[in-house]
């Protein structure tokens, strides 16, 4: 043999060989283990979608709750606030209020310290007044007293007065009488 068909024969059993040998027993499963590692990979591809949308559906579940927790509070929080205002506003109002009265009592309880002042004041005068008029009342009864003394006194003087004189009327007349007698007698 030549040396020529060597070079053709070494190559073309070798490409035999490798072609039959490893080719073909690794092209008849290829195609098999090709699909097996596009199912597993679609297999993994589709678990982890699936986990995904899972996971994600698990997220929307929970950002719901989480929302509808939210909502609630956000409802008692208003609510409360809500409440807490009015709370606020219906104190403000009773302070007000409570500060208008204090006013209008302090107003008033200025006027009546006016009046009982004035009360006062006119109960003092009425008092002094009241203690003249008693006095003057003492006064004139013991002066009534005293006069009364004096008319009795005034009257028994005169009384005595008038006994005199006709006591001296009638010895006046009695000397007249006398004196007529003896006029008489002398005549």
């Amino acid at each position: 043999m030549k040396k020529s068909y060597v070079y053709l024969v070494a190559p073309v059993v070798a490409l035999l060989v490798f072609f039959f040998g490893f080719y073909w027993n690794a092209h008849k499963a290829y195609e098999g283990r090709e699909l097996a590692k596009v199912k597993e990979a679609r297999d993994i591809k589709q678990a982890k979608v699936q986990k995904e949308a899972n996971d994600r559906a698990k997220a929307v579940q929970s950002a719901t709750e989480l929302q509808e927790k939210r909502r609630a509070e956000k409802k008692a929080r208003d609510e409360k606030d809500a409440r807490d205002k009015e709370e606020r506003e219906k104190a403000r109002q009773a302070r007000d209020k409570a500060g208008r009265d204090l006013e209008k009592l302090e107003a008033q309880a200025r006027r009546f310290q006016k009046d009982i002042d004035a009360e006062k004041k006119e109960l003092t005068e009425v008092q002094a007044e009241r203690k003249r008029v008693t006095d003057e009342e003492k006064f004139l009864q013991e002066y009534v007293k005293k006069a009364e003394n004096n008319a009795r006194n005034l009257t028994g003087v005169l009384e005595r007065i008038a006994a005199a004189d006709k006591a001296a009327e009638d010895a006046a007349r009695a000397a007249a009488a006398a004196a007529a007698a003896a006029a008489a007698a002398k005549k």
